[in-house]
């Protein structure tokens, strides 16, 4: 379950007592349902600048949910994507890169005993389809960030066609 609320940096009193609000009539709703929600799971993210989140106050910038805190942390994950406060993404392209790279490893250490038709299979399974992914949220970023992903899929290429890692896989201009 998640929460949006906007507003200037210094209406955070007045924003955290609405979220606070707000979590106890979901608590309440929860109850009459028979469901219970996990205090000690919750997180608080602020999103915006880097600017304006140095100064939120940072005494005021926590909610209490049943007698649990909730401190802001500056990293989320929902649905397998990770959301940083300043929204630059680099959380999530970081853990993908290196989960693809992993799986190129793997795959290169078994790749001659497949085809070229099954090696291709599984970086498609394991690779692109992790670049993939909710790609919409990266819409927008810095291409130094991007280029992290296209580092992969030149590394995928090369694993494919078994070459070696200084082999150029795009065509010269």
């Amino acid at each position: 379950m998640q929460g949006y609320c906007s507003g200037r940096h210094d209406d955070v009193p007045a924003i955290v007592s609405w979220l606070e609000n707000c979590i106890v009539d979901i608590y309440a709703w929860c109850g009459a349902e028979r469901l219970q929600l996990n205090a000690d799971k919750t997180e608080l993210l602020w999103f915006g600048p880097v600017s304006q989140l140095r100064q939120l106050p940072s005494q005021n910038s926590a909610i209490h949910v049943n007698q649990c805190v909730v401190k802001p942390v500056t990293v989320v994950r929902y649905l397998g994507v990770w959301f940083h406060a300043e929204l630059s993404m680099l959380s999530r392209v970081s853990w993908v890169t290196q989960t693809c790279f992993y799986h190129l490893r793997r795959i290169r250490a078994v790749r001659r005993q497949f085809g070229r038709d099954i090696t291709a299979r599984l970086v498609t399974a394991l690779v692109l389809s992790r670049l993939d992914y909710c790609n919409a949220v990266q819409d927008g970023l810095p291409a130094s960030t991007l280029a992290l992903f296209q580092r992969v899929l030149h590394a995928a290429a090369r694993t494919v066609l078994d070459l070696k890692p200084r082999d150029r896989v795009t065509l010269p201009l």
